[in-house]
């Protein structure tokens, strides 16, 4: 199968890129227009391969993505491009309205004309994956998970992103019968994910001996999933699931923040000890604004309906994250370099 993936520099997209290469026989165009949080290090791994290409190019250009549809001729999309930070999107809402709306617009568009120009079976065979998030369903309250029959309540500018995108993939389904399949996954984590994010940030923190910021009380809950889970589910989703339909994916993995944190503490007392225990750096600092208090999903319907469950428990996937980040200090500065370094983001709006 020929697969066009977009944003296959970022974190979950190379874990994709890696998977597909290691493990199916897809031949796969990467798009990725290496934003800040790209990392052309992440596919080290298959860069040689003769199965993987990359073409630098943003998916709001219309000519240019339909120019290598003709080119490439693929069989699937898998469409994860966008900007995918809340607290960026609190901070520089305008970023996230181009790339995860215009972009999925634009790049539905050059799909379904390049799919009409396809013969019967290849158009029957074609896939649009549209790969969303769990934010796009709001807050739940203490008890419930999120279904494939939640309905949308974004919070944030990057959700309300996210979502708009959704029902845009969706419409072209209904309207124009292009073969669209969604999937909303729940919080990833693993090797190579930009030190914004919770677990790098707090990792990379804490061998710093910084203080560990945790929003207002710790008390806001997340679904964690392994990123090396979530591609072998992307995969599962593409290939054997159903056009029209939505697949939630989950880890089965609800902690809080302040639980994650001191997870991680723990494993870096373990492993690069100080003279106090890490935990003692954990500062309490002012909650984000439109902050969701909790999230979970169900994933009995990819469960039962493809076969997936995850590999990794919440415990085997930290110990292996943060041992990736202890083993790969260079990664984390170059990845940086002169774009980010651990400030708070997100606090427009706010006191903080």
């Amino acid at each position: 199968m020929r697969v066009l993936v977009t944003g296959g520099a970022g974190f979950i997209g190379s874990a994709l890129i890696r998977h597909l290469i290691a493990n199916t026989g897809a031949t796969v165009l990467n798009v990725d227009k290496l934003t800040y949080a790209s990392s052309q290090e992440a596919l080290g791994p298959v860069s040689a391969d003769p199965r993987y290409q990359f073409e630098q190019a943003d998916v709001t250009d219309g000519p240019r993505m339909a120019a290598l549809l003709r080119a490439f001729r693929p069989q699937a999309i898998m469409h994860l491009a966008a900007e995918s930070h809340v607290d960026r999107s609190i901070d520089g809402p305008a970023a996230f309205i181009q790339s995860n709306v215009l972009g999925t617009y634009t790049l539905l568009e050059a799909a379904r004309q390049y799919w009409l120009g396809l013969g019967r079976s290849e158009r029957e065979s074609f896939r649009f994956h549209q790969v969303s998030t769990d934010e796009v369903y709001g807050s739940l309250g203490e008890e419930g998970a999120f279904t494939e029959a939640s309905p949308y309540r974004p919070s944030s500018p990057y959700s309300a992103s996210k979502a708009a995108a959704d029902h845009l993939a969706r419409a072209w389904y209904e309207t124009y019968g292009l073969p669209v399949l969604v999937s909303n996954c729940s919080n990833n984590y693993g090797p190579y994910q930009f030190p914004d994010k919770l677990i790098p940030l707090m990792i990379q923190r804490g061998l710093a001996g910084e203080p560990l910021p945790v929003y207002g009380t710790g008390a806001h809950v997340r679904d964690w999933l392994y990123v090396t889970d979530h591609a072998e589910a992307l995969w599962q989703v593409l290939t054997r699931g159903q056009p029209g339909e939505t697949y939630n994916i989950g880890g089965h993995n609800e902690r809080t923040n302040l639980e994650v944190v001191r997870a991680i503490c723990r494993l870096l007392d373990e492993q690069r000890p100080r003279s106090g225990p890490h935990e003692s750096l954990i500062a309490f600092v002012a909650d984000r604004p439109g902050h969701d208090r909790r999230y979970a999903i169900d994933p009995t319907k990819i469960e039962r309906a493809l076969g997936w469950r995850p590999a990794e428990s919440f415990d085997s996937g930290l110990r292996k994250t943060v041992e990736w980040y202890l083993q790969n200090p260079g990664w984390v500065e170059r990845a940086t370099a002169g774009e980010y370094e651990g400030q708070r983001l997100g606090v427009a709006g706010s006191e903080a």
